[in-house]
């Protein structure tokens, strides 16, 4: 790799350890993937933020980058968290894991991390423009700048970003260029157009293709669909970017003589449902994976308006950030009737496996992760159906 003068220097230790270790990890993670050199970025989303996923050793990882100096220099975002930080006991959260948590939290705030902890930054305070370059972690947001927004990142993980945050540079690879971006298959799509049904054209995208660039027709998502086809295709597969002909920003460039197409309609949905549906009778439903936005809330506090929760014996709880929240006071209200709003976490992060077995989901990513993350057998159906459950 070709590295400037003053990223040599950082290399060698001239500018502290914590900006040492952040280029030795970029540096190796360029010579892995054979990049030339860095590139500048300007922003970044770090995952790696729950004490359920990072434990005591990605605690002791982030004191050790506070001790060293480490701090970001460019905008930067923190993904959900094990719990809500002010309603925790609500999710059944122990007094030992709320203070790792909380601890965690304040050194992310040390490094000068915005801790909004949501899984939907481009909704609030951190939204790229067409042609940036950024370094993301969390599939479904990287998916979606990438994709609806045209900015630019590849996969990272969470010390892979935090380490760019600190440098406000990224190894120059991947996604990051225009080689890289082609659509590889074309999806015709033939479904509803309910925010459940782009989930589930994205689950079983992900089950037809694994991996690759889709370039989908017939579809025409907003924020709330593409948040969710993006959600279910990173999950389902290890789908980082998509076009969708008339929608997105790249699809007006894309070269698609001689690629594959693939049809997905009713028996492609129907097995993408098959497949995420493992119980009939849940404990927990929680909805906002990824995050509710300020349109969803108003939906779901509509829907709810007049009705009755009956079966006392399921939780409900609703996910979005802190600042969503904040805006729907007469929303949260209407839905606290049913459960708890609670911010900055979600139920893949959480520790649920010590209070719950059985979880109902609206998303198709939290039921590909409920199973493996959180030792749930997981119900997925629309918002509508699963609260007949408890109605």
């Amino acid at each position: 790799m070709q590295l400037t003068r003053e990223e040599e220097s950082i290399l060698v230790g001239e500018q502290g350890p914590g900006r040492q270790k952040a280029m030795e990890l970029v540096t190796a993670l360029g010579k892995i993937y054979g990049a030339e050199g860095l590139i500048d970025i300007t922003s970044a989303h770090l995952s790696g933020a729950s004490y359920k996923t990072i434990g005591d050793g990605g605690l002791k990882y982030l004191e050790d980058m506070v001790a060293g100096g480490a701090k970001v220099s460019v905008p930067s975002t923190l993904n959900p968290v094990g719990m809500d930080r002010k309603r925790w006991k609500e999710m059944h959260i122990s007094e030992h894991f709320a203070e790792k948590q909380l601890r965690i939290i304040d050194l992310y705030g040390a490094m000068g991390i915005r801790t909004t902890c949501s899984c939907t930054p481009y909704v609030g305070p951190n939204r790229p423009s067409f042609g940036d370059h950024v370094a993301w972690a969390e599939s479904s947001a990287l998916s979606f700048v990438n994709s609806y927004i045209g900015a630019r990142t590849n996969r990272e993980g969470g010390p892979g970003a935090l380490a760019a945050a600190i440098l406000g540079k990224t190894a120059n690879y991947g996604l990051h260029l225009d080689v890289n971006r082609k659509a590889t298959v074309v999806i015709d799509a033939d479904i509803d157009g309910s925010v459940f049904s782009y989930s589930l054209l994205g689950q079983a995208v992900g089950m037809a293709i694994g991996h690759g660039i889709p370039y989908f027709k017939n579809i025409h998502p907003e924020v709330e669909e593409a948040k969710a086809l993006a959600a279910a295709m990173a999950a389902a597969g290890s789908v980082a970017l998509y076009h969708v002909e008339g929608v997105t920003p790249e699809a007006s460039s894309q070269d698609l003589s001689g690629l594959e197409t693939i049809h997905i309609g009713k028996k492609e949905l129907e097995d993408a449902y098959a497949h995420l549906n493992r119980t009939d009778d849940v404990q927990l439903i929680s909805i906002g994976c990824p995050h509710l936005t300020e349109k969803e809330m108003h939906q779901i506090a509509s829907f709810l308006k007049g009705k009755e929760k009956i079966n006392k014996d399921v939780e409900i709880w609703f996910c979005t950030s802190a600042e969503i929240r904040d805006r729907c006071p007469e929303d949260v209200r209407e839905m606290e009737r049913f459960g708890p709003v609670l911010a900055d976490t979600c139920m893949v992060v959480a520790p649920i496996e010590g209070s719950f077995q059985r979880t109902g989901t609206n998303s198709a990513k939290a039921a590909n992760y409920l199973p493996t993350l959180c030792s749930q057998k997981a119900m997925c159906r629309d918002i509508a159906a699963l609260m007949e459950v408890v109605m």
